[in-house]
């Protein structure tokens, strides 16, 4: 009996050593999508930053050259209002900007392990819609979110687990057995022999293990069919994550396809202006708000390809795919993983890797 209930608690530790890795892959799947996400956004963050940092001495001279003017009578009262209104309002489109960015940088730096006030500079690949292809109908996407998904998994080890419960309580029903041998040594004088050997057996039966079995089959037999109930409602939610997650990359990617149209209209736009600018105070006020309106357009765009980013890996995390090769290890060199990993999203349609 010992040795039964032995053999079924190894086989239930290792079923939960594999729910353990189920659960370390869910843990890093979170990590790249919200290191993926982290790092868009905090390229957002620099861009508008240093964006309005080289415009900001500019922005608070035009403002007070327009008040200037409207007091000195030289141009029209509601003209200056008008202007510095527009800068106002883009100042506050800004301001809602960075409240958003703000912090991305610092994310980003928490989830690389980076000491926190340890400077560094993140390099900005291009950025083109088509970077960005999923290679795989929703058919095929649901078949393989089920088979992947660690949650179906840890759910299956569950029930493997239950399973070997069921042996368990079985087993401690037999009664247990045991053999003993022994050499004995006595020193009291009186004794005919003061040394002897002995050896025989035992047999041992707890009585209580049959009244609690009944108890114990209907907790293991309930718990059972909680875990089939739960894995059926684990793939319903696993095929209606796998759409929202397409319909969401779908969605998000037209968003940042209208977001880059914009950019580019607004950047010719202010080719227009800063073309066709002269030195009189209206066509500097002209060309200081295009370019506001440029750099508030950018980062929108930013934003949108960043939102972009982190569902296009929320399509792969749907399905259960790993972000990383099993066969890399922390230990490689930083240069050596970034190429495996850079190998294996361009794979999968992300060109840009």
């Amino acid at each position: 009996m010992d040795f039964g209930l032995s053999y079924v608690s190894a086989k239930q530790s290792a079923d939960k050593a594999l729910i353990a890795e189920e659960e370390k892959r869910k843990v890093v799947n979170r990590i790249v999508e919200d290191v993926r996400t982290a790092y868009w956004r905090a390229i957002s963050a620099e861009h508008l930053l240093t964006g309005f940092q080289s415009l900001e001495t500019r922005v608070i001279k035009a403002q007070a050259n327009s008040r200037a003017l409207r007091q000195t009578g030289e141009t029209s009262p509601l003209a200056a209002l008008t202007f510095e209104r527009e800068l106002i309002d883009i100042k506050k489109q800004i301001q809602r900007l960075e409240r958003e960015l703000v912090s991305a940088k610092f994310q980003l730096a928490a989830l690389m392990n980076i000491k926190p006030g340890t400077s560094f500079k993140l390099v900005v690949p291009k950025r083109r819609m088509l970077d960005l292809d999923i290679k795989l109908d929703s058919t095929a996407m649901v078949e393989m979110a089920l088979k992947n998904r660690p949650e179906l998994r840890e759910n299956l080890y569950e029930g493997k687990v239950n399973a070997k419960e069921a042996d368990a309580a079985l087993l401690r029903l037999l009664p247990g057995a045991s053999v003993y041998a022994s050499l004995n040594v006595d020193t009291n004088d009186l004794l005919f022999d003061s040394n002897w050997a002995a050896w025989g057996a035992k047999a041992s039966w707890n009585a209580m293990q049959i009244l609690k079995y009944p108890a114990m089959k209907s907790e293991i037999d309930a718990k059972s069919k909680l875990i089939d109930q739960q894995s059926l409602a684990i793939s319903m939610a696993i095929v209606t994550q796998v759409h929202v997650a397409r319909a969401r990359y779908a969605y998000l990617r037209k968003s940042a396809s209208t977001a880059a149209e914009f950019y580019n209209v607004q950047r010719k736009i202010l080719d227009q202006v800063k073309a066709s600018a002269s030195v009189d105070v209206s066509s500097e006020q002209v060309l200081l708000r295009e370019e506001m309106n440029t750099l508030v357009t950018a980062v929108e765009f930013d934003i949108a390809y960043a939102d972009l980013q982190n569902a296009f890996a929320g399509v792969y995390s749907s399905v259960g795919l790993d972000p990383y090769d099993p066969a890399i290890s922390t230990d490689m060199p930083v240069a050596d993983l970034a190429a495996r990993l850079r190998t294996l999203w361009r794979d999968r349609g992300d060109i840009d890797g």
